[in-house]
């Protein structure tokens, strides 16, 4: 979707490097634009940790106990899926140090099997679950800070709908104003759930040393398998999102020591967390009253707080605030490599003088703002949430593809093959069981994925590709150009 670069645009690029930024902190980009290292371990780990957390373990942690029947055999299921997801990461670390580019899983497809299969994972990712998924959380965030002002019902859809957009808007502004400002954003606001999380392990704890253990046993557990495969479909859900540093390594200061850290201290941080957060909701409500309950958090709060319960809402609120701001960090990262790839309109790669790629985080945004007026948006993740396994699953298969066919490329982290060759078992076991329980999802969600292959081929396969477009493009990157004074970013 690239197009040669016109005599307007090179103007542009001129004008918007001779205005340097104000002074805020950051330092000087360098000449020619260029997305820089500025995030360092801390915002390394609370990038990953925000991304996971949501509003999930807070409102309807029931999946897991759900399918499994028992209360014990979920706190495993939680475990599992979290030494699962480590797994995983550890895989990505060697491919994340290996291939340093943006677009984690998007870049490492590219690498390995080539343009199309990468487009194909960079159409669904890009078009419906990002902004999808981004829509839904500010959606969550919109309901809680209106809650307390509608206690005895639902907030106006209107309301609810216009507060996300707002949501969406002020952490566009953020993300386009500075790396740093969002990466702060991201630490405080992931401080505030961990604390919320806290709260109620503490009380948890203090429920246990009172020998409230009465719910906690092996009664009741399934022995159907796909109960079980469910159940781990349901915790591993609740872990995505442990590959989104992957997504901004080149902005992450020192990424050969850095990446691998921060994934091994947040999965473990999360795992932990929600083993102990689940193990706390056990010694005050039963299993019946934990899958009867529409938010969990606020139920346990409600018993054992008192005045304090009012809190749990915020929390809950801040939570997913952040969580927006994750997505919205991350996803444009992808939209920036997609179109430094060629794959995606050229002006997704363009970087402001404070080194950020605002026509990407405005791409995203814009996105997320027209599946705010969706009617049933849950339903297109649903459709296509197997994607995001399949995809994860593949970059796992791009490892051991990469050894054999590219054995020069440098491995400053090489795991051993165990651990890719179990994770591609248990992926092909995560997607297909779903598969065969819903059969009617997975269909229409293929449907959906195989929408990518004709615009593949009208707007980027160069033998297929329409006609006339590059003065379409090249006029659209030079209105975002005078809009955003970004530039290309400089060659790597």
């Amino acid at each position: 979707m690239s197009a040669p670069k016109t005599s307007k645009q090179e103007e542009c690029e001129a004008e918007a490097l001779k205005s340097d930024p104000e002074d805020d902190g950051e330092g000087k980009p360098e000449e020619g634009g260029a997305l820089q290292a500025k995030m360092s371990l801390l915002n390394g780990i609370t990038v990953i940790v925000g991304s996971i957390i949501g509003s999930g373990i807070f409102v309807s942690p029931t999946g897991v106990l759900k399918y499994t029947g028992s209360v014990n055999a979920s706190l495993l299921v939680w475990i599992a899926s979290g030494v699962f997801s480590m797994i995983g990461a550890y895989c990505y670390a060697e491919l994340g140090t290996m291939i340093r580019l943006s677009g984690a899983d998007y870049a490492y497809i590219m690498e390995t099997f080539g343009p199309f299969a990468a487009f194909i994972r960079l159409w669904i990712e890009c078009m419906i679950v990002r902004p999808c998924s981004q829509a839904i959380v500010a959606l969550t965030f919109s309901t809680y800070v209106l809650k307390p002002m509608f206690p005895e019902c639902d907030p106006p859809n209107e309301a609810t709908r216009l507060l996300a957009a707002c949501c969406i808007l002020l952490l566009t502004f953020v993300n386009c104003w500075s790396v740093r400002a969002a990466t702060r954003v991201q630490d405080w606001f992931t401080y505030a759930k961990l604390l919320a999380l806290f709260i109620i392990i503490a009380a948890g704890a203090y429920q246990l040393c009172k020998g409230k253990t009465e719910h906690f046993s092996f009664e009741g557990t399934s022995n159907d398998v796909t109960s079980i495969a469910l159940s781990f479909y349901s915790g591993l859900f609740a872990y995505n999102g442990w590959n989104y540093l992957n997504f901004i390594i080149e902005e992450l200061k020192d990424p050969v020591k850095n990446l691998p850290r921060a994934i091994a201290i947040s999965c473990a941080l999360v795992t932990l967390v929600y083993t102990l957060t689940n193990i706390a909701f056990f010694t005050t409500l039963s299993p019946t009253e934990v899958l009867g309950s529409a938010a969990v958090a606020v139920t346990f709060a409600e018993r054992l707080f008192g005045w304090f319960a009012l809190s749990i809402p915020l929390f809950v609120a801040a939570s997913t605030f952040g969580a927006v701001n994750g997505v919205l960090l991350t996803s444009s990262r992808l939209f920036y490599a997609g179109a430094a790839q060629g794959q995606m309109p050229e002006m997704l790669t363009m970087v402001t003088t404070r080194a950020t790629p605002a026509p990407a985080v405005l791409a995203v945004a814009l996105l997320s703002l027209v599946y705010l007026t969706v009617s049933d948006i849950y339903a297109l993740i649903n459709y296509v949430g197997f994607a995001t396994w399949l995809s994860i699953g593949a970059a796992v298969v791009c490892l051991p593809v990469l050894r054999y066919t590219r054995p020069d490329l440098e491995r400053p982290i090489k795991v051993n093959m165990f651990f890719p060759i179990v994770y591609i078992i248990c992926t092909i076991l995560v997607v297909s069981v779903p598969a065969v329980a819903s059969p009617q999802e997975t269909g229409i969600g293929c449907l959906m994925i195989l929408t990518a292959v004709p615009f593949y081929l009208l707007l980027v396969e160069p033998r297929t590709r329409i006609r006339g477009l590059d003065f379409i493009t090249n006029a659209a990157t030079h209105l975002v150009q005078k809009l955003t004074l970004a530039v290309r970013p400089k060659m790597k």
